[in-house]
């Protein structure tokens, strides 16, 4: 009997923090998936947090690239960090999705910044932390509505074979290709044509600048020249979202190179080209 009433606390205990990151395939089961996680940093600390939501491969960017859960392994469980998601969208096969929004780390003095958080949905049905990138900024000062945007619809291949995902993967990676291509022959007016008219920039030391018509003359203020090396790239299965992150080159118009990580959201359009809805860039370390 006492065997069984023990079976029962556990197995209660596994579900609910299962339910707790439980996707159904909505927008707003990543909210939540994304708003547990940020508590259970702050009641029980980062390393807890992170080893707990993080996918086995999941990377994050401290400031390269590194294993989530191995980094986190070795790190204090520090309550300092909070974060509250302004912007998500979740893929129309509920297999990934991202939020962003702004961060604060209390230390002695207190820091700011963007984060952008990739997740995808395991076997099991629960959001594990994919890509995880954050980059500082000054004390965000312009108010943010947020926007939690769900899928138009549910589609998800019944068969979908490897060798379809990795052509998948390979348009982004050709679209990728070919704005390095253009950025390299056109210089910055290039990335008219692979930006969504409400795309959105994280770069460090500025808030998110929202749509095309700002972030061209951002880009066209400070940049002579930027190029892009591709690490990896990732596709929805449902065919409309996918990611890329690598490393970024920028040469600045004061005569000065700097290495960033970036990673990219792009959105397949109505046209089936893919444009990119969110950029967030990280200073690199060489």
């Amino acid at each position: 009997m006492m065997n069984k009433f023990l079976y029962t606390i556990i197995a209660a205990s596994v579900s609910f923090g299962a339910y707790a990151q439980k996707s159904d395939g909505s927008t707003k089961s990543l909210v939540k998936a994304e708003k547990e996680f940020a508590e259970t940093l702050a009641k029980k600390g980062a390393k807890t947090a992170f080893t707990t939501f993080a996918a086995a491969d999941g990377l994050a960017f401290r400031p390269n690239p590194v294993n989530t859960k191995t980094y986190y392994a070795s790190q204090p469980d520090s309550k300092d960090i909070s974060w509250t998601p302004v912007y998500a969208k979740v893929s129309r096969s509920g297999d990934w999705g991202f939020t962003t929004g702004p961060y604060t780390e209390n230390g002695d003095k207190p820091s700011y910044g963007q984060y952008l958080s990739v997740w995808k949905a395991n076997g099991g049905g629960t959001w594990e932390l994919a890509l995880d990138l954050g980059t500082s900024s000054n004390k965000p000062l312009n108010k943010v509505t947020p926007e939690f945007i769900e899928p138009k619809d549910f589609y998800k291949p019944k068969f979908l074979n490897d060798k379809q995902r990795a052509a998948g993967t390979d348009i982004i990676a050709a679209t990728e290709k070919t704005l390095n291509a253009t950025l390299k022959s056109y210089g910055i007016p290039a990335f008219a044509g692979f930006l969504n008219g409400d795309a959105r920039l994280l770069f460090p030391g500025y808030e998110p600048i929202i749509g095309k018509d700002k972030i061209l003359p951002f880009f066209n203020s400070m940049i002579s020249k930027i190029s892009f090396k591709t690490t990896k790239v990732n596709k929805a299965d449902g065919g409309d979202l996918a990611y890329t992150y690598g490393v970024a080159t920028i040469d600045y118009k004061a005569d000065l190179r700097e290495s960033f990580n970036y990673v990219f959201i792009y959105e397949r359009q109505a046209d089936h080209n893919w444009n990119i809805i969110v950029q967030a860039f990280s200073p690199a370390e060489r």
